[in-house]
């Protein structure tokens, strides 16, 4: 199963330790929103690509 993880905001030491917890034994990969212009043609091919999408405030 893939997850993707996307970020709204900088990830704090809690929401990083969920991540871990979550992706654990999965391939995972990550999206960051945070940045000045988010591609989001990439976004939506790797929503598309992933199994799972989690979005982190």
């Amino acid at each position: 199963m893939k997850v993707l993880n996307v970020y709204r905001s900088e990830p704090d030491e809690t929401v990083k330790k969920l991540v871990e917890i979550v992706t654990r034994d999965r391939e995972s990969d990550s999206f960051d929103l945070a940045v000045d212009s988010p591609d989001y043609d990439a976004l939506v091919d790797k929503i598309f690509d992933a199994d799972q999408t989690i979005c982190w405030w």
